[in-house]
């Protein structure tokens, strides 16, 4: 069965100004395995806004727009996910293996999870 959703949930000492030097990799390489790049502008500006936060340390916006796959950044605990609205078109397991690999090799402690029960609407029906 397809994942549809990859979790990084930070432990120990680490937290989110250890992402800063690794967010835009994870970012950039996320976005061209299902090619969906923004704009180069664009595309430097959400890695500016999302920096900003994490080398104060503080939960970022992370990548919301309608793509193929989002990173999010919950409220309530020190972790990100990537999801995918489509299972089939994009390859989870690709990038779970590459953010893996980059979080271990930046000292980042992580504990890892696949597709825990997080779903969101792709076209929320208007009330």
């Amino acid at each position: 069965m397809a994942k549809n959703s990859i979790h990084f949930v930070l432990k120990g000492s680490s937290s989110y100004k250890d992402l800063a030097p690794v967010f835009e990799d994870i970012l950039k390489f996320s976005l061209q395995a299902v090619d969906q790049m923004p704009e180069e502008e664009e595309m430097e500006m959400i890695v500016r806004l999302n920096l900003e936060d994490l080398e104060r340390d503080r939960k970022p916006e992370g990548y919301l727009r309608k793509a193929r796959v989002r990173i999010v950044f919950p409220m309530d605990r020190k972790e990100f996910y990537i999801q995918s609205y489509n299972a089939k078109l994009v390859d989870l397991g690709l990038l779970s293996n590459h953010v893996k690999s980059v979080l271990a090799e930046a000292g980042i402690q992580f504990d890892y999870s696949e597709d825990d029960a997080i779903t969101f609407d792709i076209n929320p029906k208007k009330r």
